[in-house]
């Protein structure tokens, strides 16, 4: 047990020590440290290459930033304007089921956050849950449920970067929420709802059995991923805005087979109108 315990602090030890490395070349390399923070899910990356760009990195190039083996999500660190708010964009994430630890999953949050971003804005593509949804619907999060088994703030807390046992009474900014209600209402987006979405471990999508069960648990869409980045986004202090495009509905007694084509393909059907809707967003914040 003991020896367990040691090998948790050194991790922790070397962790702290690649984000603060992280943390020291960015603020060297990027032209200003960003107010916002907006991460894209599956299918919604070229949402980066949009706005008003002054530096585009790819990750690969920032040290100790893991590698995102999806296909979909490109890759890259874009720093630029929407109106006068300065905005990182992540154009990709990574996952727990890439084999990726909780804690690297969300090392460019971590790291953001002591760059002094204050807000966060998760979106990632979700299958439906809530029989009354449909598929091309916007789900605003305003709960979560985390199903990974595996919570980034494990092991031994670092004082400077947050509390030991953050409180999660309002995982996601009330403000924030209503802010995206109101903007979805002023672009005429339809079809823009909110609920309480699910992080599951993934790869393989969910059965029949899973889905009636995750129903049960309150869950309206679920998915593989933002769960994390929230609890190290709230741990450090930030205001957490979650999006999800809504790509299928699935009825447990009446399963359809779930494709990630499909999944990626209604996705980016919704970049379009998520785009107008986050630059609406930052615009007002």
């Amino acid at each position: 047990m003991q020896n367990t315990i040691n090998t948790t602090m050194e991790n922790m030890g070397e962790h702290q020590q690649q984000v603060e490395q992280c943390v020291s070349f960015l603020r060297d390399a990027l032209p200003f440290s960003p107010d916002i923070v907006i991460q894209l899910g599956t299918g919604l990356g070229h949402f980066g290459d949009t706005i008003e760009s002054v530096l585009s990195l790819p990750y690969s190039d920032i040290p100790h930033f893991p590698k995102s083996t999806v296909a979909s999500h490109k890759g890259n660190l874009v720093l630029g304007y929407l109106g006068e708010k300065k905005v990182a964009i992540l154009q990709g994430r990574f996952h727990f089921y890439e084999g990726y630890s909780t804690k690297e999953v969300t090392f460019p949050i971590r790291v953001l956050s002591l760059l002094g971003a204050k807000t966060l804005i998760l979106t990632n593509a979700a299958g439906g849950l809530n029989p009354l949804f449909l598929p091309g619907s916007i789900m605003i999060l305003r709960d979560h449920l985390n199903f990974l088994g595996e919570n980034p703030l494990r092991g031994p807390n670092v004082d400077n970067w947050g509390p030991r046992f953050p409180d999660f009474s309002i995982p996601y900014h009330p403000g924030l929420i209503k802010l995206a209600l109101d903007s979805a209402s002023r672009c005429k987006i339809q079809n823009v709802i909110s609920g309480v979405y699910v992080c599951i471990p993934g790869p393989s999508l969910e059965t029949p059995a899973e889905t009636r069960w995750l129903r049960e648990c309150g869950a309206d869409a679920v998915g593989m991923s933002s769960v994390p980045e929230c609890i190290v986004a709230k741990h450090a202090g930030m205001d957490i805005l979650g999006l999800s495009v809504v790509s299928n509905v699935n009825d447990p007694d009446n399963f359809e087979p779930i494709i990630l084509e499909d999944i990626i393909a209604t996705a980016e059907a919704m970049e379009a109108k998520l785009a107008q809707l986050l630059i609406e967003i930052a615009i007002n914040i």
